[in-house]
């Protein structure tokens, strides 16, 4: 544990790199919105979403040759990488649920804005949003970790193919059926089900990693 916190530590060697990216993003993509005089504009928020997969891979594709080249193991690079991802996804969660309580009080900002209120995943009680925030910033930012893993040991290639197996796996199934099942999960189901596929992601990206070389 204590490796752990040295690597999240390491990360944080320059903060602004790591926090700045998804709350700027999202902080200039709200002011947009307020600026066109309210309305919804959920896209925003899905951007700050994707913007923890986009630092996910940054976490690994940039910083994983310094930490080795500082004596850190692969598993413990990884492992306090993942921490502190998830760590910042369970703070960034809370903050939503606090921006979105607060977007109910005015009324939508006074603008009748619903930024931060997304039908059936996030418009439920704070703690709701709170954790189906938490296990989605999680799944796409260890999810990006394992795509500059990919990067990192195969290069572009390497990820044309990653994408080319994921795409023949699910070419492979019904998901009509599936897509069925999952619109009729509840928010909380549903978390349930991207926290189970954040430890197979994990668990993919910790396999790919013990054979990378420097």
């Amino acid at each position: 544990m204590n490796t752990m916190i040295k690597v999240a530590r390491y990360h944080l060697a320059r903060p602004v790199l790591f926090v700045a990216p998804p709350w700027a993003t999202l902080a200039l993509i709200f002011a947009v919105n307020v600026a066109r005089g309210g309305d919804t504009f959920r896209d925003g928020l899905g951007t700050f979403f994707l913007m923890f997969f986009v630092v996910g891979v940054q976490r690994i594709g940039g910083w994983l040759p310094f930490g080795l080249a500082l004596g850190l193991t692969r598993r413990s690079f990884y492992a306090g990488t993942a921490l502190l991802g998830v760590s910042m996804s369970l703070v960034s969660g809370l903050v939503i649920a606090g921006l979105q309580a607060i977007e109910r009080a005015t009324g939508g900002w006074g603008l009748s804005i619903t930024f931060f209120r997304v039908p059936h995943l996030l418009n439920g009680p704070w703690y709701a949003t709170w954790l189906t925030s938490f296990v989605g910033l999680s799944v796409l930012f260890v999810y990006g970790m394992w795509y500059g893993i990919v990067y990192y040991r195969w290069g572009t290639l390497g990820v044309l193919a990653f994408i080319a197996v994921q795409v023949l796996v699910a070419l492979a199934y019904s998901w009509s059926g599936v897509g069925g099942h999952l619109a009729s999960l509840s928010a909380l189901d549903l978390t349930g089900v991207i926290a189970a596929l954040t430890v197979v992601f994990l668990a993919g990206g910790h396999a790919t990693i013990r054979r990378v070389t420097v």
